[in-house]
């Protein structure tokens, strides 16, 4: 019986550890397939939270937001106090994170001190342009992290950042504002009997729903790239629902925490702020991440073979993705991208991305604008009557550094790398002539 018991549970392991990459989807039902993909996604969200350094990054960013917290707010105010909506935006700032009023309350005298600060005196406007600086700072981080997690080596250009971070910053007290009305609208609808029994229920998921809009709408809009909405939503409805989750359970066990203010005194909330902002950032990025996961999980096939790839499949790779690349260049049509090419040939998207490093590292191929300015396509480099076979692995073998103190003139490390040389030269004799473009 012990036996048999620790076989299913072997099974079971080996299964969602390998099997369930295998499995031939177009046999399956379109439920078991959602299904799938959904264990998937989740499978390499955990196996990646470390590879994807996850929690150093959460650990980054709440240093970032300890110190452009108060910029942030005073630039969301100024805006908020130029349109009438001030009131409106410090109420829902209070009642979205509950579980800060103490350190909010403070918070809205250094920002008073700021504004005022920033439109007066001999510095009229260099205020200004420092506060939205910090601000800009403070979104181009969290940019660069969503990137990273996204494998996106490209960020913003600078007038892309300028312009719609601070189309960001001024949407922001729109989101609350129409928070605020919602919220009015619903509560004032209670009033009838009809809609008493109804609207009850839906006003406790009002607040999931505001935050896993507002995750949603993160996981679009920061990574340079295009996010599907779907896989938005999914990142959206995780971390969405694990922030609302952890909000409540912070705020009713601050009531079990008061002890810190027999220790701290009134340094008390900042251990818990940097407790809350901690987890908070990092709930954030673990659903970036789901996000990359769910849109890619279809390149992920055979992982665990990618990483333990032999050399001759490597090289087999290589020449064949070169190969299209070239051929793509001659017939005149739209260059390749890593994710088509990751689709149309059935290669996992680690190993394309890994290849295409490779190619351009030894300026077989260069990266070229697509027709969506976001996404980078590729094209030979030079001439493609100039790429032979032979060419292309000199090019490849010859990648890195071979500056090294091994004392070549010895006779016998000499024969050896004359014969190193003579091996590849042999191999690439016979058909080495032969352009990829023919092949």
């Amino acid at each position: 019986m012990l036996h048999k018991l620790n076989q299913k549970i072997q099974n079971l392991i080996n299964f969602f550890s390998h099997e369930i990459w295998r499995i031939n989807t177009s046999s399956k039902s379109n439920r078991k397939i959602i299904i799938y993909d959904i264990v998937k996604a989740f499978l390499l969200t955990f196996r990646n939270i470390n590879s994807s350094q996850i929690n150093t990054r959460a650990a980054a960013l709440t240093y970032n937001s300890l110190l452009s917290i108060i910029p942030l707010l005073a630039v969301l105010f100024a805006i908020a106090r130029g349109f009438g909506f001030q009131n409106i935006v410090e109420s829902q700032l209070f009642e979205f994170f509950t579980g800060q009023k103490e350190l909010l309350t403070r918070a809205m005298k250094f920002i008073d001190h700021s504004i005022s600060y920033a439109q007066g005196g001999i510095f009229l406007g260099i205020g200004i342009i420092l506060l939205f600086y910090t601000v800009i700072t403070l979104l181009s981080n969290i940019e660069d992290n969503f990137n990273s997690i996204w494998r996106i080596q490209q960020g913003r250009s600078l007038f892309r950042k300028f312009t719609d971070y601070l189309a960001l910053i001024v949407i922001t007290p729109i989101f609350f504002i129409c928070n605020a009305g919602l919220t009015i609208f619903l509560n004032s609808s209670l009033n009838f009997d009809f809609f008493n029994y109804v609207l009850v229920p839906i006003i406790k998921f009002v607040p999931f729903v505001i935050i896993i809009l507002l995750f949603t709408i993160l996981y679009i809009y920061i990574p340079n790239t295009k996010v599907k909405f779907k896989s938005a939503l999914m990142g959206g409805l995780v971390s969405g629902s694990c922030f609302q989750i952890f909000q409540m359970l912070y705020i009713s066990g601050q009531l079990g925490l008061s002890k810190y203010n027999a220790i701290y005194g009134s340094f008390a909330a900042l251990p818990l702020l940097l407790f809350w902002l901690q987890l908070s950032w990092f709930i954030c990025l673990f659903g970036v991440q789901l996000s990359y996961s769910y849109q890619n999980i279809n390149k992920f096939s055979f992982e665990r073979e990618t990483s333990n790839i032999s050399r001759r499949y490597k090289d087999f790779i290589l020449l064949t993705i070169a190969t299209l690349i070239i051929k793509r260049f001659e017939t005149k049509t739209p260059p390749y991208t890593a994710d088509e090419i990751s689709e149309t040939f059935k290669i996992p998207s680690q190993l394309v991305n890994d290849s295409l490093y490779y190619l351009l590292k030894s300026e077989i191929i260069r990266e070229t604008p697509s027709n969506d300015e976001m996404v980078i396509s590729y094209i030979p480099s030079i001439d493609i009557n100039k790429i032979s076979i032979s060419f292309f692995f000199n090019n490849i073998d010859q990648l890195g550094s071979e500056d090294f103190k091994i004392d070549k003139s010895d006779e016998k490390i000499k024969n050896i790398w004359e014969k190193t040389l003579e091996i590849r030269q042999l191999i690439y004799r016979k058909e080495g002539d032969i352009l990829l473009k023919d092949i």
